[in-house]
């Protein structure tokens, strides 16, 4: 029998010599023997990603490692935005069954059933309490890698993000224990008695009330919500809005669509955010990031600083009630490039939340091209949104 606690450690580092700063990282993690260890680097360092593989697992043993590219690290209670920098999250899960996985692009295009996909990754539908991945975002279409995962594994936690690189670079790397990759999926399922708790902030208030749609055009436009134009619902929601708020709305307009149907009370996290494009002025339809139908609720929403901020707060507040006593091990976020200093105006935002409501557990993490996480019983893609994996012990 195993008497050992779980336990983690984190090191975030920012040094233009990618073996220092490896080398100071290593030094912060040194005293924890470690199942699994996760980096996350700046995508400056890009032509030593290999060595640094290899110098991670010489000096650690660790059997997994993972991880991928980020435009902008993380540690506990910091964020690194553009600077050469790298994190490790090191965690000892006594007892855990860790499942590393990657997946081409090719082998998700054609795992047409969900046995198919199980086949590939030789993992049973019970043997993942949770899954945690990273993907590329140029290569592989994620919004059907999430899909394939969720029917392969119906009812798992999931969360995770896109790896990241510069604006106008359109490559990342993928990191799976002594290989760096740069298209498909690398992942971890978690097993035994271990889960990983899925939050997710999408950054948005929901304005006016919430709706039904009532005609779609065959270009996916909203044509009609409540038997009225799309456009003069939209009008009615503004008009309806203090003027601060107003202001706030003027270029912060998104769209939100109900994750379920059957709910009795829509609140902020009850919908599914996407971005409203704009409207059609002569048939008054609105063209919104999603595929609408008719018979959906869809609600206006706010995304701004404000609004990430509190919905940041609310989501973490929920979730530390949630566990009570079962304080997390460790922590990986994925926050969208787009949030940042560009949203709040100040560094380390996210981070910094994080470490006010949980404590310094041990974070690592990156800003993501997109980010995977639920809404209600559905796993999707998002943007501008911070996805936050805790990695908890399962209570009995």
């Amino acid at each position: 029998m195993d008497d050992r606690k779980p336990a983690a450690l984190s090191a975030l580092v920012i040094d233009e010599d990618w073996e220092l700063a490896l080398e100071q990282a290593l030094e912060q993690i040194k005293d924890i023997a470690a199942d699994v260890i996760f980096l996350f680097a700046n995508i400056e360092f890009m032509p030593y990603f290999a060595d640094m593989l290899q110098m991670i697992r010489s000096e650690t043993g660790v059997e997994v490692l993972l991880g991928c590219s980020g435009q902008g690290i993380i540690g506990t209670d910091q964020e690194l935005e553009d600077l050469p920098a790298l994190s490790l999250l090191a965690l000892s899960l006594p007892g855990a069954e860790l499942h590393p996985i990657h997946l081409t692009p090719e082998m998700v295009e054609k795992s047409q059933q969900p046995q198919d996909l199980r086949q590939k990754l030789g993992l049973e539908k019970d043997d993942a309490n949770a899954w945690l991945i990273f993907a590329d975002p140029f290569h592989l279409d994620c919004d059907i890698l999430t899909e394939k995962l969720s029917q392969a594994y119906p009812g798992v936690p999931m969360i995770g993000g896109l790896a990241s690189s510069d604006i106008e670079d359109r490559s990342t790397q993928l990191f799976f224990n002594d290989t760096v990759f740069d298209e498909g999926v690398v992942g971890l399922a978690i097993g035994g008695p271990y889960t990983i708790l899925p939050l997710v902030s999408q950054g948005c208030d929901p304005i006016g009330e919430a709706w039904t749609i009532t005609g779609v055009l065959d270009n996916g436009l909203i044509q009609s919500i409540s038997n009225r134009s799309a456009h003069s619902m939209l009008l009615e929601t503004l008009r309806t809005l203090s003027p601060d708020l107003q202001r706030r709305a003027q270029r912060n307009l998104q769209v939100g669509l109900a994750a379920d149907e059957y709910q009795d009370d829509y609140q902020r996290g009850s919908f599914l955010i996407r971005q409203l494009f704009g409207v059609d002025r002569r048939s008054g339809a609105l063209a919104i990031g999603a595929q609408p139908r008719v018979g959906q609720t869809i609600q206006f929403q706010l995304r701004d600083a404000s609004s990430a901020d509190l919905d940041m707060h609310e989501v973490l507040m929920r979730a530390k009630a949630e566990l009570g006593e079962n304080q997390p091990i460790a922590g990986i976020l994925c926050t969208c490039n787009g949030r940042g200093i560009g949203m709040f105006g100040i560094p380390d935002h996210d981070a910094s939340v994080i470490a006010r409501e949980f404590g310094q557990i041990p974070l690592g993490g990156l800003f993501c091209n997109g980010e995977i996480g639920p809404v209600g019983q559905r796993i999707f893609l998002h943007s501008f949104t911070a996805s936050l994996g805790l990695f908890v012990k399962i209570t009995q």
